[in-house]
């Protein structure tokens, strides 16, 4: 019975860590000529403004592809660098501002290729 509530305590508090730091990214954001996530429109060049939650080596047709999700609070996608194995800075918990057209894939929205700024 300790266990579980062990357990459960451990989730409620990741779940309040994620919503905390979604508020704080939703919160940064404002006032910046940047649009949410949730609110971006496909096939249009939007600019956005997320954390990277994870950064992984993907190939895509045989041609090396860094793969990262950037998350602003309100919703995730999915940036893709083709032909990159590693860029500098791109890594976990880094703050991007990217500037690129949403397409979507599998009914995943993704970005092939963004310009980028670290923050």
């Amino acid at each position: 019975m300790a266990e579980r509530r062990r357990i459960l305590r451990s989730l409620s508090k990741s779940a309040t860590t994620d919503e905390t730091d979604g508020r704080d990214l939703r919160r940064a954001s404002r006032g910046a000529a940047v649009v949410s996530i949730a609110d971006a429109p496909v096939r249009l060049e939007t600019r956005l403004r997320g954390t990277l939650r994870t950064v992984t080596l993907r190939p895509r047709g045989g041609v090396p592809a860094l793969e990262a999700d950037l998350y602003d609070g309100t919703a995730s996608l999915t940036l893709v660098w083709l032909g990159r194995r590693r860029i500098a800075g791109i890594e976990p918990g880094r703050s991007l501002e990217i500037v690129g057209r949403i397409g979507v894939q599998d009914g995943d929205r993704i970005i092939y290729n963004p310009r980028y700024e670290l923050r």
